[in-house]
Order: structure tokens, then sequence, then C-alpha cells
């Protein structure tokens, strides 16, 4: 699941536990709002912490050149 993906999760919960006022017998419609909130958020950190460990750049190793002394003369 991408960034999308999970800021998705994260708005759809929000709407589901703040804005609607459905109420079900079998289904805590707060409950499940709370979960996608929180799985979203899980989402995010996860993938922040994978694209961290992707933006690692190892500086390249560099060769030594040696000066021409004839070159100068």
């Amino acid at each position: 699941m991408g960034l999308g993906g999970c800021i998705l999760l994260i708005g759809g919960g929000a709407i589901l536990a703040f804005a609607t006022d459905w109420k079900m017998d079998t289904v805590n419609v707060d409950l499940v709002g709370w979960i996608m909130m929180l799985v979203g958020l899980v989402g995010v950190f996860v993938y922040m912490s994978i694209a961290r460990r992707r933006r690692m750049v190892v500086p390249p190793t560099t060769t030594v050149v040696a000066d021409d002394e004839h070159r100068y003369h």
C-alpha cells in the first residue's frame, strides 16, 4: 500500500468516526473508523521508514588521478 492508500484510510476512517451518525446493530461504525485511522497511520510510518532507507546515498568512490609532470613543462 502506498502513501496515497494510507492517506485514504485515514480520511475514510475520520469520516466514519467523526462525521457519521449511523447506528448499526452488528457493527460499531465509530470503532471501524478508529481502526481505519490507526491502520493508515501505521502505514504512513512504515512507508516513511522504507522511503528513508531507500534515500540513503552512498558517496561514490573517487579515483585519484596523478598529475602528469610533462604537461606543465
